[in-house]
């Protein structure tokens, strides 16, 4: 739970769990005030006599006078929760991740069941990502058809990938799998650039966009096959999250023949999981949006455990000020 101004409040993820037994003493402080005002009561029954008492202090005591001291045990229970330790999970920017970004530029990427095409509207958000994605994380791209094109080695500076997304070109056939061991490749490069001197390697991933299925070669399982490349993007802890791009209705015309190229998932997802990385499926520039956007979460941040006590400090703070105020008010105008 969040509230305006005083942050998140959680009792989960407990750094120091055994704090909380101090909870028993404002609720001790609670009973002891509880049982004072008990025996206050029971000695004035015992030395004055109803009617006297009427006559002397005609005006009860309001029970509103409890309130400060409720709102100072509340505001102690407030302190033991944040000296307990809470926390919660937070995102953090990755400043050291490798993304290469794979773009299928096959004749069917010319298809305009997406205006103006496929292509240009992979273009157009694959920029979106390079942009949006966290400065410092490595991203590079690589072009595929029948021929693959290592167009920037991974790079912090992302607008080196803008420039070049802006630049692919259309060719002939599609050779994923190719496209995935390039990029492993060019990840494995600048990883062992990144990790000298430190044993942790930066998390990497391929995000692979295209509309369809390889058909070069033929069988993705052979040596240079797409399932072959996603088995070895899994050994080396690089998953791949794959975007499928266009409609069952896409055609294009080729020397005036028009050919329908419809989208085909079923090889991309089976990458994916191969990879162990996720699918998606966009069959418009909205969808897209938000298939990268899906992606920009995984690689440019993780989830870490924050602490959450301040929220729980600010509370306390509020609540025993909240009480000091009302004793003020309510000793000077309650009856007594």
């Amino acid at each position: 739970m969040t509230l305006p101004g005083i942050g998140a409040l959680t009792v989960t993820g407990l750094a120091h769990p055994v704090v909380l037994l101090l909870a028993l003493v404002p609720l001790g402080l609670v009973a002891l005030y509880a049982a004072a005002q008990v025996h206050r009561a029971r000695r004035l029954r015992r030395f004055s006599s109803p009617s006297a008492l009427d006559r002397v202090s005609p005006n009860r005591p309001h029970r509103l006078r409890h309130l400060p001291v409720a709102l100072s045990a509340l505001a102690l229970l407030f302190l033991v929760v944040a000296l307990a330790g809470p926390t919660h999970q937070a995102q953090i920017p990755r400043n050291r991740a490798v993304v290469m970004l794979v773009i299928d530029v096959s004749q069917s990427m010319a298809a305009k069941d997406e205006p103006p095409t496929r292509l240009r509207a992979a273009q157009d958000a694959a920029k979106r990502f390079a942009q949006q994605l966290t400065p410092g994380v490595n991203l590079g791209l690589v072009s595929f058809a029948g021929n693959v094109n290592l167009l920037v080695s991974p790079t912090p500076d992302h607008g080196a990938t803008v420039d070049a997304i802006d630049k692919l070109q259309l060719d002939n056939s599609t050779a994923t799998g190719e496209a995935i061991l390039t990029a492993l490749d060019s990840i494995q490069t600048v990883t062992t650039v990144l990790t000298a001197g430190d044993a942790t390697p930066p998390p990497a991933r391929i995000v692979l966009l295209s509309d369809g299925g390889e058909n070069k070669p033929a069988n993705p399982d052979n040596p240079r096959g797409a399932f072959t490349a996603a088995r070895a993007a899994k050994d080396q802890g690089v998953p791949v999250s794959t975007i499928s791009f266009g409609t069952r209705s896409g055609a294009v015309t080729l020397k005036d023949e028009t050919i329908p190229v419809p989208s085909d998932d079923a090889q991309m997802k089976r990458i994916a999981e191969l990879s162990g990385g996720q699918s998606y499926t966009a069959t418009n520039i909205d969808e897209l949006d938000r298939s990268y956007g899906a992606v920009l979460q995984q690689v440019g941040y993780q989830t870490v455990s924050a602490p959450a006590g301040a929220g729980w400090l600010r509370l306390a703070v509020l609540t025993v000020t909240i009480a000091a105020f009302a004793a003020l008010a309510l000793n000077r105008n309650l009856p007594v």
